[in-house]
């Protein structure tokens, strides 16, 4: 992986230059590098680790795996990176609500390096819990206007318990808001991507804030019937979010949540169906539906593949 290669020529340069060695030791100086580095946040109960990194690798990138306890000691700091992804998983063991209790050790940790970071534009993506944690921040879906009086970092919806009462593991149809300023979703028209959630279901207490959020185009994608039509329809949609969001993105666009996992879905052998279309000699797509969307950040950075 590009990361291990990066690794490698670190330990020559040091060979070369002993005094580099307690500089390097810790990772904390990096050589340049064309790709942007991305910081993908771990541990804790998250373990969609593996497939993110791939992601981002194959979209272009430098994903680089930190722990979160080495973020929240500034060990490891977020400036070192250009984007950062929020991943998957059970942080935490969901006590509290999934994502309550990360959201909370950001919050009060890390908050003034969170605003730096959002500050310079950098592109932040979250995943299931991910997007959790970033609604339960108060970073998504952000202030809707500026007449509502919110203020930055607080809390304007959240995510609840899927109205079906059980875990839902499936693939779902979304389709994406090609007016969305998501930096992440350029060019996407349509997605199959798979949920594993038990809390799921978008939710704002006013029908104001959800048509703000719909009149500012921070709805980035629905869940949809097989036709692409949006609905609240168990179980196409599989949570009963409200107006069948399945992702939203702050008003800068740079900043996305989504229930369902791209990264689970980058090669055309993830497809649940993949087999059937072989033996019926269908050609297969060249890579998976969800890796466009790590490619779209990769490509914004700069970089890409």
């Amino acid at each position: 992986m590009a990361s291990e290669s990066q690794d490698r020529t670190q330990d020559k340069q040091v060979e070369r230059n002993p005094s580099l060695q307690d500089r390097v030791q810790d990772r904390s100086v990096r050589f340049p590098s064309p790709k942007p580095r991305v910081l993908i946040i771990i541990g804790d109960g998250l373990n969609c680790e593996r497939e993110t990194s791939w992601a981002f690798t194959l979209a272009g990138g430098i994903p680089d795996l930190v722990h979160i306890g080495d973020i929240l000691r500034r060990d490891r700091r977020l400036h070192e990176y250009a984007a950062l992804a929020f991943i998957g998983g059970f942080s935490n063991g969901d006590h509290l609500g999934a994502g309550t209790v990360q959201a909370s050790r950001f919050r009060h940790a890390l908050r003034d390096d969170l605003e730096r970071f959002i500050g310079q534009r950098k592109p932040i993506i979250g995943i299931c819990n991910g997007f959790q944690t970033l609604v339960k921040m108060g970073i998504l879906p952000g202030p809707l206007s500026a007449t509502t009086g919110q203020g930055a970092w607080e809390r304007s919806a959240t995510i609840m318990a899927n109205e079906s009462g059980k875990f839902e593991d499936r693939w779902v149809h979304l389709v994406i808001n090609a007016d969305a300023p998501c930096i992440w979703t350029r060019g996407l028209k349509r997605l199959f991507l798979p949920v594993r959630h038990g809390e799921g279901k978008y939710y704002m207490a006013e029908d104001g804030q959800l048509d703000a959020l719909e009149q500012n185009n921070q709805v980035v994608a629905r869940y949809a019937t097989m036709e692409g039509v949006p609905t609240q329809a168990y179980p196409d949609n599989p949570n009963g979010s409200l107006r069948a969001i399945a992702a939203v993105c702050d008003a800068s666009g740079l900043i996305f949540g989504l229930m369902p996992h791209p990264e689970a879905f980058i090669s055309p052998y993830n497809h649940p169906s993949w087999t059937r279309e072989s033996a019926a000699a269908r050609p297969l797509a060249p890579e998976g539906e969800g890796l466009a969307i790590f490619r779209n950040a990769v490509e914004y950075l700069g970089g890409g593949m």
